[in-house]
């Protein structure tokens, strides 16, 4: 399968500027999975600047109903 580098760059809000893995989402999920975190693309804009991606601050947002 083809990597969309440049179309899923459309998409990702990942505020983290020097991370080598935007628009590979692949990597992105790999990488982020192996720290029990998810990526910045499932949070909200302000949670995701906050760049606590743990699986509890996820939770937090969807009791929340944030997400």
């Amino acid at each position: 399968m083809e990597c969309r580098k440049e179309e899923n760059l459309t998409h990702c809000n990942c505020s983290y500027e020097p991370c080598s893995r935007k628009g590979i989402c692949c990597r992105c999920l790999s990488y982020h999975l192996k720290s029990r975190e998810l990526p910045a693309c499932c949070f909200p804009k302000d949670a995701e600047a906050t760049y606590d991606r743990s699986f509890e601050h996820f939770a937090g947002l969807v009791r929340q109903r944030r997400v």
